[in-house]
């Protein structure tokens, strides 16, 4: 006999409230025999349900009976459940079903978490996601190509510790196995995930990550820019509004810390001619050659792109 159609048979009848032999049957893929079977050894345990004859008759449990739910108040059962609701896979869905049977809950869809991007193929950041949440609960190093806001591709061999959401993005804490320390690597860059059967037994105790915005002055730039009102829609969702400032015209200006390099100005330029540079002169500079370099290029189609 085995234990876990027993309790199958009690997640059922809490779901759906009265089913008949033959449809506990079909479910749980045994006889109706054994379903007799599972119901009278459930009945010895103490489970109340009972099976009723005739027309309307079937397998149910007493009225109002639930499994042990007490160890959860009203407000646990429901952050409970919409953590469950947050998880895309199968299995999330399927224990999201189970507890909010136990806990007579309807189960409600107003949360729905997907990784994808848009236009994304088939569920590759899902896949991903569950791959490394996997491999840290199962302790599993893994390995990737990482692709380094440098432009660089490396290989990196890491054991997962920690998955944090931060800025429109999920991020993997994890003890870097060639440099014997912490690093954070940011999904959307990790390229050709392969866990390893190995297992790591040493404690990963990661510190909290440092996603306070702060960078170190050498690599930094306080930059004035200033946006279409086009363009407030994604203003509002890169800057906090305390950093923008709307002008008479409607035109916004942000004030903010950056850092240097190829990213702001690949950042920049994603504005199209919805964004100037007001300060400071070097990166207007910069921006003004950038674009220059661009419009030459769609002039001359068959130039070579530069790094």
């Amino acid at each position: 006999m085995s234990n876990r159609r027993l309790f199958q048979i009690v997640y059922l009848l809490l779901e759906r409230g009265r089913l008949t032999a033959p449809q506990l049957a079909r479910e749980l893929e045994v006889s109706v025999r054994t379903v007799y079977r599972d119901v009278d050894a459930l009945s010895a345990a103490g489970v109340p349900i009972y099976t009723a004859q005739g027309c309307g008759g079937g397998v149910s449990l007493m009225e109002g009976y639930v499994l042990d739910r007490a160890a959860f108040t009203p407000e646990e059962q429901q952050l409970l459940l919409a953590a469950l609701q947050s998880l895309p896979d199968q299995e999330g869905r399927q224990t999201l079903t189970k507890l909010s049977a136990l806990f007579h809950r309807r189960e409600e869809s107003w949360l729905r978490i997907s990784l994808t991007r848009w236009g994304d193929g088939p569920q590759r950041d899902d896949a991903l996601f569950g791959q490394l949440r996997d491999a840290i609960l199962s302790r599993h190093p893994v390995r990737f190509t990482y692709l380094s806001s440098q432009g660089e591709a490396a290989p990196r061999q890491a054991v997962p510790a920690r998955l944090v959401y931060k800025g429109q993005a999920w991020y993997l804490q994890a003890f870097d196995l060639n440099r014997e320390d912490y690093r954070t690597f940011r999904l959307t860059r990790m390229l050709g995930l392969q866990v390893s059967p190995e297992v790591f037994h040493r404690k990963l105790e990661p510190p909290e990550a440092d996603f306070s915005g702060e960078i170190p002055p050498l690599f930094r730039v306080e930059a004035r820019l200033r946006f279409s009102p086009t363009l407030a829609w994604r203003v509002y969702d890169e800057f906090d509004r305390e950093h923008v400032t709307v002008q008479p015209d409607g035109s916004l200006v942000v004030e903010a810390v950056f850092p240097q390099g190829q990213w702001l100005e690949g950042w920049l330029l994603s504005f199209g001619p919805g964004v100037e540079v007001l300060a400071p002169d070097s990166l207007r500079a910069r921006l003004a050659a950038l674009a220059g370099e661009i419009a030459e290029r769609y002039s001359h189609p068959d130039t070579p792109c530069q790094g």
